[in-house]
């Protein structure tokens, strides 16, 4: 009976001491107000030029699970995906290697059977941290949920220089259009540049006219002319026929005889009636 008695109170302190390291290793106090890292920001690599800018103040969190996720892509899926799952890989360490940079590698468990984003979404409700990604599914359930997402594509399209009507800019067109007249070309920013009466300058870099911007899902994009300055036409004087060939007005003949002028008639009136029936009488 005392050993049944003192193996439960072995059990009980070792379950306890474990359950302390594991919240001692996800205590919410540390991660909150953090920012969760998702794969697809991981696989796009551009999280680390913000991290090296200094706008990125708050720790970043990258989970097991979503270390996982890479591992698995890096060994099992297709040659793009294996580069790319290894290049997010590598990112996590050139995070891990900017001064001043807080990153840490957090062990959330084992991955949900709703899959990494759902987990995601659920640690950041539970630590009251962001989410950061790219994905678009992603983005829409988290902000359903209110989870407050950081979107580096918002972010991006957010800096993009914006072109007012009238202003010129060089943009090398690359493709047509969907006009038969059209050939688009794209600025370094991913804006897309629609030039009108331009297909065959395809291949060439043109200063173009910007005439109307529009904001849509995708991004920017820019309706634009050709900017070229045409010279103005100049008319030339008209010139005269040669003297043989002109012809010699003629002169109105004296002893044609001129059509007589006609008394205009006034209209008939009870008077003029009387006046006539006088006359004929």
């Amino acid at each position: 009976m005392e050993l049944t008695t003192l193996i439960a109170i072995v059990t009980l302190g070792i379950f306890a001491e474990t359950s302390y390291l594991i919240g001692k290793a996800i205590q919410p106090a540390k991660v909150k107000d953090g920012i969760l890292l998702d794969t697809s920001v991981l696989i796009d690599g551009r999280i680390v030029a913000i991290a090296r800018s200094g706008l990125i103040s708050a720790k970043l969190i990258v989970t097991r699970s979503v270390v996982r996720e890479l591992q698995f892509m890096a060994d099992k899926a297709d040659h793009d995906k294996r580069e790319r799952a290894r290049f997010g890989l590598d990112v996590i360490e050139q995070l891990q290697s900017i001064d001043g940079l807080k990153v840490e590698v957090i062990d959330d468990g084992i991955t949900s059977q709703q899959g990494v984003d759902e987990q995601l979404i659920n640690l950041s409700l539970k630590w009251h941290a962001k989410l950061c990604t790219i994905d678009y599914n992603l983005n829409k359930t988290a902000r359903v949920q209110n989870v407050r997402v950081i979107n580096i594509n918002e972010l991006a399209h957010a800096l993009r220089i914006t072109y007012l009507p009238g202003e010129t800019l060089e943009v090398k067109l690359q493709q047509p259009g969907q006009d038969s007249h059209q050939a688009v070309g794209y600025l370094d920013d991913g804006t897309m540049v629609v030039v009108d009466n331009a297909k065959s300058f395809i291949g060439q870099t043109l200063v173009v006219e910007a005439t109307r911007v529009l904001q849509t899902a995708a991004g920017k994009m820019m309706f634009a002319r050709h900017h070229e300055k045409v010279a103005p036409r100049v008319q030339k004087p008209r010139q005269n026929p040669p003297a043989a060939a002109q012809s010699t007005p003629r002169k109105p003949s004296q002893n044609r005889r001129q059509p007589e002028a006609r008394p205009s008639r006034k209209p008939n009136t009870p008077e003029d009636s009387l006046v006539d029936l006088a006359n004929r009488s």
